[in-house]
């Protein structure tokens, strides 16, 4: 019994979408405590070509999915114009043609791509009865999620560095920021992080499931899909904590460093005023970093019977963090602001 609950996940949910069901979430209980007292009247699928996921999503009452529906819809719509605008603004004002603003720019571009690869399907969902996702979608939402997300926080190391040579080495900084070395870092991001991210997918759909399971998420991520294979997950997790050691763990000490430089400067050649303005200049982008790192650690470190509000956290970082984001540097960032308001001048007159 043990053991079936250990493999099981949220079984109960897979009898639900075999039969079509329109069975409201809170029946579940009194189901899983039938299959808990037999585990074999549930079946099983291990010879089974997994065609689809079961995305439960949130365990409310019906009535609320309008609710969740609008706050999905609100939250990525200003996500998707804020981003959309801030790219805008810094390709076409010619003043924030500067390495801080180049990462910046493909900042958005990953928090635009990487919220759309998760909100519309989630919104879909709030309104399908069957809430399936493909395997191939489930795919395709992984790698695409894990490569966007791995490739934020490189080019947050990057605007860490970025705001060390600023701050550390200003007579240098247009020398040592070079556009070439600008673009050198955003499109070895993305070519680290694409490699890394079909190694991942490929080791994560290599693993068994039971036909037509059910993940306890409203999207496809690694962490559910382990809880709903019936594979031994030693290989898995190995693979996992090697990737993570090999980019995420740099990147954190790329920032850490980074910022102890900054302080150290800034404490030993700075009067109060020039400190004032130096931090005001890494406030946002530590503000980002806070907010991403605090939402990701969440969701991977807390214990399983939080797992509702791993839900949340998970929301956090998935489309409250890309408008977050725009918000930070937007009303923080006296350039922006004046880049928007000399283009809403120039199109008024």
């Amino acid at each position: 019994m043990e053991e079936f609950n250990k493999r099981g996940g949220f079984e109960v949910t897979q009898r639900l979408a075999r039969a079509g069901s329109h069975t409201s979430i809170y029946d579940f209980k009194a189901q899983e405590e039938v299959v808990l007292q037999d585990p074999r009247s549930l079946g099983t699928s291990n010879d089974s070509e997994v065609t689809n996921f079961i995305l439960v999503a949130f365990r409310v009452r019906p009535e609320l999915h309008i609710l969740l529906f609008l706050v999905f819809l609100l939250v990525y719509a200003m996500g998707l114009l804020g981003n959309v605008g801030m790219m805008a603004i810094i390709k076409t004002d010619s003043w924030l043609n500067t390495p801080m603003y180049f990462f910046l720019g493909n900042l958005s571009f990953i928090d635009l791509f990487y919220s759309s690869v998760i909100a519309p399907k989630a919104m879909i969902n709030f309104w399908s009865e069957s809430k399936s996702i493909s395997f191939a979608g489930c795919v395709t939402q992984l790698f695409l999620f894990a490569l966007f997300i791995v490739t934020e926080g490189f080019l947050l190391a990057a605007m860490a560095y970025d705001c060390f040579i600023a701050i550390c080495n200003p007579l240098l900084y247009s020398v040592q920021m070079s556009t070439r070395l600008c673009s050198q870092l955003v499109a070895g991001s993305y070519f680290t992080d694409c490699i890394s991210s079909i190694i991942h997918t490929n080791k994560t759909f290599t693993l068994f499931f039971h036909a037509f399971w059910a993940m306890d998420h409203f999207y496809c991520n690694d962490h559910p899909l382990q809880r709903v294979s019936c594979s031994d997950l030693y290989i898995h997790k190995m693979v996992s904590f090697f990737l993570c050691s090999i980019i995420v763990l740099p990147t954190i000490i790329v920032i850490i460093v980074s910022y102890m430089y900054i302080v150290s400067t800034v404490l030993k050649t700075c009067s109060t005023e020039g400190s004032k303005k130096a931090f005001s200049t890494c406030s946002s982008h530590l503000g980002v970093v806070s907010v991403l790192c605090g939402a990701v650690f969440f969701m991977y470190l807390a214990p399983d019977r939080f797992y509702e509000l791993n839900k949340v956290s998970s929301l956090c970082y998935t489309l409250v963090t890309p408008m977050l984001n725009l918000l930070i540097y937007f009303l923080r960032n006296k350039d922006v602001k004046e880049a928007l308001r000399n283009i809403l001048e120039k199109k008024i007159i």
